[in-house]
């Protein structure tokens, strides 16, 4: 983690201008409503607002164990009804060979496995990102909180009071709290630190320990931009989800085609490929939701911060 500096840089007779505050308002996006959908049911069953939901995060309309039983009946579904077409097909005078069928099958076998494994990456990728993005608002939120020390004695507490507060709402946006509301908080508790930081500057233009709290709190701001990216807008893509599915659906309704061609009997082995399938498809969904499921990047450093500050308060 950043750590406070042990004092200013020597003096090169060169004056130095005081870091430019950059007003929180720059680093915002504006989050304009989308139109009706014409899927309020299902967020009325849900609870959750599909109209807000921008990109691949559509499909958290459904949540994970509700993905996972809906992926696993529509490929033994599909499995079965390529079994159906299979037998009818056998039947036929003219039947595409075993040989040829089993090198269709491998080939999309083949296909799913890289699918897989591409979107594995995928996400992985950005879990790591989140969980990156996690450490490096820490740190700049700790140095702040630091250097709000040297803050002259009108801003000093409240500030701190500001950041103790900042690091609550932080930890809470990971957790249950409504993102809207979490997001709205953040900028505001961010206006209030600039409007501090401000005053600081206008009570000494040349105050050191001010350009270092000013340098920290342009940080958090830069921060916060970055992890709304990562969390929010970061997702797998829409287009990938589409192909990996498709793919699978393919997969199961060419290998039941293979098994009622060849009036093979069904193999309980079908429900073994269906559940092993399903099982990797539900962790890739879980990397790629920041706020739900078992798999998350961990909010640690926040907290070991939030502790770090009620030390230094109850020192104080």
């Amino acid at each position: 983690m950043s750590h406070l500096p042990h004092g200013p840089p020597e003096d090169d007779g060169v004056d130095r201008p005081m870091t430019a505050l950059r007003h929180p308002a720059t680093h915002q996006t504006t989050r304009t409503p989308a139109p009706n959908s014409g899927l309020d049911v299902c967020t009325d069953v849900t609870g959750r607002n599909i109209d807000a939901m921008p990109g691949s995060a559509r499909l958290d309309i459904l949540p994970l164990w509700v993905l996972f039983i809906v992926l696993l009946v529509a490929n033994l579904f599909l499995d079965e009804c390529g079994f159906r077409a299979g037998r009818w097909r056998a039947d036929q005078p003219q039947k595409e060979s075993d040989s040829t069928m089993s090198t269709i099958v491998a080939s999309e076998l083949g296909l799913l496995a890289f699918m897989l494994a591409f979107s594995f990456g995928i996400v992985s990728s950005r879990f790591d990102l989140r969980r990156m993005t996690y450490l490096n608002e820490a740190n700049a939120i700790k140095t702040a909180y630091l250097r709000a020390g040297m803050l002259p004695a009108a801003q000093r507490a409240p500030v701190r009071d500001l950041l103790r507060d900042y690091v609550d709402v932080r930890i809470q946006l990971a957790k249950d709290m409504p993102i809207d509301w979490a997001l709205h908080r953040s900028e505001e508790i961010q206006e209030q630190l600039w409007t501090k930081a401000a005053a600081a500057a206008e009570h000494d233009t040349s105050s050191f320990p001010t350009e270092l709290f000013i340098q920290s709190l342009n940080e958090i701001i830069d921060v916060h931009a970055m992890r709304v990216m990562a969390s929010l807008e970061n997702r797998m893509p829409l287009p990938v989800w589409t192909v990996l599915f498709g793919v699978g659906f393919l997969s199961f309704f060419t290998m039941g085609y293979q098994t009622g061609l060849t009036k093979a009997s069904r193999s309980p082995a079908t429900i073994v490929m269906a559940l092993t399938f399903v099982a990797v498809i539900w962790l890739v969904a879980d990397l790629d939701r920041p706020r739900e499921g078992f798999l998350h990047a961990g909010q640690d450093p926040l907290i070991d911060v939030r502790q770090m500050m009620e030390k230094t308060l109850s020192r104080n």
